[in-house]
């Protein structure tokens, strides 16, 4: 029998297989992973890739918004410090009138911020004022040179602040519409503010510029600002291109009138407003102490032209305040209001100083017309009105005595028993009737009741009950009053005492007339009244910078 140790060895055990936890626990090398190990490692790695580029990318944004934090146009813009006249650079300061012939250069001018109106964080639009003017200004982000803190800056400057503008001014495809420079806008490149707004404004100027009816219109889109509101904010009101215009009209008169007189060879003077008697009734005089005693506000230049017609001055005028101490709250009275007058010697008749009156006036009307075409038409947006109607050429200005005037006013059905005076509502159905009937707006009324005239007015030498005055009518309404004067001083001291007046109480002006006077005559205008007419403003207040009434003494 063969031995069992040389026979066939036995077939090993099958051995379980072992993981790799088990292998590393017993010392053999772990297998390769599993794919499913393979897979999370994948995702892991992916995850920590992408929070690295997440890192990265917060890390250049943070970068760049720091580097955006960093203003590089500082220089560009800001509140300028206090002008207390540190330094004088002598720069040209441009005015925006200019600026449409003025394209593709750069200015600098000083503006009034009319509103404004940011588009997004990139762009502003603003509105720039200067008077009667305005244009556009661009603000738009730039390279290194507008950024956009210097907009969103801009863009919170309140309106009415004043600012000084530095910009390139270009024309523009469309008109704007929302400014009087309407051709060209300013692409503006610096920007300072010299003024700002301490409060809240009582109204826009936009609204204070819109016309009444177009507010009354549309209240729910617009306020309207009331008369009252506007003369107790005076200084925001006269800002409105309307009183900018306004006031260079009065301005324009003031001038016409001193051309027109200084060519026919007047002298200008300048009487005192305080005298030691009234001029022509206690009952419209102020009384100001003076002293220890009293004096009284001039109501007029009378005495003083006269005495210098005494004095041989032949022809004098003077523009100067006139106070009235009357309690007539109308819409064309004032308590001061400029005066316009003038007084000349007579050759031979009263009517010489009608003629240059009349002349005067329509060199005034030509002037405002063929001059100040501009100012009129602003005016007009706001104050719609048909255009001043005078006559011209060979026929010259309308004019009728008193009764001729009170005969067309019976004809209109007015009864003649209450037409001894013409009262107000008379004078404007007298307008209307002279409008109607002779197409025109300007005209004058002579030979007035002697009874209706100050105590220095000359008789008529035929009809002692009329005298040699007259008196000049714009759209109805009485403008100028003149009459010839009383030279002789026995006449004058008569109608003096007959008018109630005591000749010694005024005894330096009647001795001027003892000593020898020529014979002359003239006239005063209220100049806010003729502006009033001319623009039909409907009140004189209008007309008045800061306006003076029985009720109303500030600003």
């Amino acid at each position: 029998m063969a031995d069992s140790s040389t026979s066939n060895p036995p077939a090993p055990e099958k051995v379980p297989e072992q993981t790799p936890e088990q292998a590393t626990e017993q010392g053999d090398a772990p297998k390769g992973p599993s794919k499913s190990e393979l897979k999370k490692r994948a995702k892991e790695e992916e995850k920590k890739k992408k929070a690295a580029e997440k890192a990265a990318k917060q890390a250049e944004l943070a970068q760049q918004q720091a580097a955006a934090e960093v203003d590089f146009a500082t220089e560009n813009y800001g509140k300028l410090p206090l002008n207390q006249s540190q330094t004088r650079t002598g720069r040209e300061r441009a005015q925006i009138r200019s600026f449409s012939e003025r394209a593709g250069e750069i200015v600098l001018f000083r503006a009034r911020v009319h509103n404004s109106r940011a588009q997004g964080n990139k762009m502003v639009f603003l509105n720039l004022r200067q008077r009667t003017d305005s244009v556009q200004g661009l603000l738009i982000v730039t390279p290194e040179k507008v950024s956009k803190q210097m907009v969103k800056w801009t863009a919170g400057i309140a309106s009415e602040a004043i600012v000084l503008v530095q910009g390139t001014i270009e024309k523009v495809q469309e008109p704007i519409k929302s400014a009087s420079v309407s051709d060209v806008e300013v692409h503006i490149s610096q920007i300072w503010l010299v003024s700002g707004i301490d409060g809240r404004l009582p109204f826009s100027i936009d609204d204070a510029n819109r016309p009444e009816t177009e507010a009354e219109a549309s209240d729910a889109q617009f306020n309207r600002v009331l008369l009252e509101t506007r003369l107790n904010n005076r200084v925001i009101d006269l800002r409105t291109q309307t009183n900018q215009a306004i006031f260079k009209l009065q301005g324009a008169i003031g001038d016409f009138f001193r051309d027109y007189l200084k060519e026919h060879g007047f002298l200008e003077i300048h009487s005192p407003k305080l005298q030691g008697a009234a001029t022509e009734s206690g009952a419209s005089v102020f009384k100001v102490s003076y002293f220890k005693g009293n004096a009284f506000l001039a109501q007029s230049p009378q005495l003083a032209k006269q005495m210098a017609i005494a004095a041989d001055f032949e022809r004098v005028y003077e523009i100067g305040p006139v106070f009235r101490a009357e309690d007539s709250n109308t819409h064309r009275h004032l308590t001061e209001f400029m005066g316009l007058d003038l007084e000349m010697t007579i050759e031979e008749h009263y009517h010489e100083v009608m003629e240059t009156l009349d002349g005067m006036l329509v060199s005034i009307f030509r002037g405002l017309r063929d001059q100040c075409k501009n100012e009129i038409d602003v005016v007009r947006k706001q104050f719609p009105a048909d255009e001043f109607k005078w006559r011209e050429g060979p026929e010259g200005t309308l004019k009728f005595t008193f009764k001729e005037a009170v005969d067309l006013l019976v004809e209109d059905g007015v009864n003649r028993e209450v037409l001894d005076d013409i009262n107000t509502e008379n004078e404007r159905r007298l307008g209307e009737i002279v409008k109607a009937k002779y197409d025109t707006d300007y005209y004058i009324i002579d030979k007035f009741p002697m009874a209706l005239r100050p105590f220095y007015t000359m008789p008529d030498p035929e009809d002692p009950t009329l005298s040699n005055s007259y008196d000049f009518f714009m759209r109805g309404e009485e403008i100028l009053s003149g009459a010839q004067r009383i030279h002789d001083p026995a006449l004058l001291c008569e109608k003096m005492r007959s008018k109630g007046v005591d000749p010694d109480s005024m005894k330096p002006y009647v001795d001027a007339f003892r000593m020898g006077c020529a014979p002359h005559g003239g006239g005063g205008i209220g100049l806010e009244r003729v502006l009033m007419l001319f623009l039909k403003l409907n009140n004189v207040r209008r007309a008045s910078l800061f306006p003076r009434d029985p009720k109303r003494l500030e600003p």
